[in-house]
C-alpha cells in the first residue's frame, strides 16, 4: 500500500495519536457480493478488519446501497438483507467493533478501543413512500440515509436529474422533519443542487455530504460548488472528501489532488467542515497512493507537510466528524 517507503517516526506518533472516521463505504454489498467476512483479509475489497485496524480507523460510516435492479418496488426488501449482513459482521467482530447507536455508547466504546460501525442507507427508496417505515428503520440501527442516489425517487431528484431543476418532494420534506426529531443524519451526498438547497433550508440540524469534492477543481456533477461548500460551513455541517478518482481530477489522479481539493476548502471556509468520505468498496478503481483503509497514515502525512496543526489535523482526519455526530445523535 505505501511501497517500500517507511514513514517517519514523527508522522505514526501524530497518526497513532488520531481518532480517524470515514464518512462512506459501500462494504456490506461487496460482503454480500464476494461471500467473504468483514473479519477476513480481502485481495480485492478495501475495508477489512484488520486493514482497519492497520489505518487506525474509529468510526466507519457503512452504507447500505441500493441496486438499481431493486428499485423502487424491492427497495425496502434488500435493505433488510443488506442490514441483516450488518449486523452478521459486527456480531462476528464483536470483541472489536460496536454499532453505532447513540452518542453515549459511541463514546463508551471509543473509550474501550473499538472501532464504531454507523450503519446507514444510500438511496431514500427503501422507505417505501412512509415516514413508519423510517421509524422502524431507525429502530432497527440505521443512523444515516443518502435521500437520494443519482435517481430520482419518491423524496428527490438526484443528481442525475439535475436538469429538470427538482428537488425535495412533499414527501422528501416529510422525511427531513422526522429525521430532525428522531436524531438521524440527513447524507445529501447525491442529491441534485436544488435538493441540497431546499434540504438546507428544511432541515433544522446541519447536515452531511458523506462522499463528494469541489466543483471548482474538477467539473464533476457529484461534486460541491464554492457557494454550496460555504453554505454548508455556514449551517455547521460536514463535507467528507472522497477518493473517487473522477471527483478528483483528469488522468490518473491520486493523494495530491486529494490534498489540493482539501487545500481548496480549507481556503474557502477552514478546517471544520472537513472530514473523509473515502467510498471505498464503492470504486472499481482506486486513486493512486490510496488503495484502501490503510492509506491514512500518508494523509496525516501530508496535512503535517502542508503546515496543518495538529488540532487542524485531527480534526479532519476525525474529530470534525464526531463533533458532527454529537449534534445528531442523540
Amino acid at each position: 500500500m505505501m511501497g517500500h517507503r517507511t514513514l517517519s517516526r514523527e508522522v505514526m506518533e501524530l497518526h497513532n495519536q488520531l481518532l480517524i472516521a470515514d464518512g462512506h463505504c459501500d462494504t456490506i454489498l461487496e460482503l454480500i457480493k464476494t461471500k467473504r467476512r468483514l473479519a477476513s483479509p480481502s485481495i480485492k475489497g478495501h475495508v477489512d478488519l484488520e486493514r482497519l485496524k492497520k489505518g487506525n480507523v474509529r468510526i466507519q460510516f457503512f452504507a447500505a446501497f441500493i441496486e438499481t435492479i431493486y428499485k423502487p418496488y424491492n427497495s425496502l426488501g434488500r435493505v433488510l438483507e443488506l442490514i441483516d449482513r450488518f449486523f452478521q459482521e459486527v456480531d462476528l467482530c464483536r470483541e472489536h467493533i460496536s454499532p453505532g447507536l447513540t452518542i453515549r455508547k459511541i463514546k463508551k466504546d471509543l473509550d474501550m478501543g473499538k472501532i464504531i460501525a454507523v450503519l446507514g442507507i444510500e438511496g431514500g427508496e427503501a422507505l417505501n413512500g412512509s415516514t413508519a417505515v423510517l421509524r422502524m428503520l431507525y429502530r432497527l440501527g440505521v443512523r444515516f440515509i443518502g435521500l437520494t442516489w443519482n435517481q430520482r425517487n419518491q423524496l428527490a431528484d438526484g443528481v442525475g436529474e439535475r436538469f429538470t431543476g427538482g428537488g425535495l418532494t412533499s414527501f422528501g420534506i416529510e422525511v427531513i422533519k422526522e429525521m430532525n426529531e428522531l436524531g438521524m443524519i440527513i447524507d445529501l451526498a447525491h442529491i441534485s443542487e436544488q435538493g441540497f438547497w431546499d434540504v438546507l433550508k428544511r432541515s433544522n440540524a446541519p447536515v452531511m455530504v458523506s462522499h463528494t469534492n469541489c466543483y471548482k477543481l474538477c467539473n464533476h456533477p457529484r461534486n460541491l460548488t464554492d457557494k454550496q461548500i460555504k453554505a454548508l460551513a455556514m449551517h455547521d455541517g460536514i463535507m467528507g472528501l472522497s477518493f473517487v478518482p473522477e471527483f478528483l481530477g483528469s488522468g490518473n489522479p491520486g493523494l495530491e489532488e486529494f490534498m489540493n481539493h482539501l487545500d481548496h476548502v480549507a481556503g474557502l471556509v477552514g478546517t471544520e467542515v472537513i472530514a473523509i468520505g473515502s467510498d471505498f468498496d464503492g470504486i472499481d478503481k482506486t486513486a493512486r497512493q490510496l488503495t484502501d483503509c490503510r492509506c491514512y497514515p500518508l494523509i496525516t502525512e501530508k496535512l503535517m507537510d502542508r503546515g496543518y496543526t495538529k488540532r487542524e489535523i485531527q480534526g479532519i482526519m476525525g474529530e470534525n466528524m464526531l463533533r458532527f455526530m454529537k449534534k445528531i445523535l442523540k
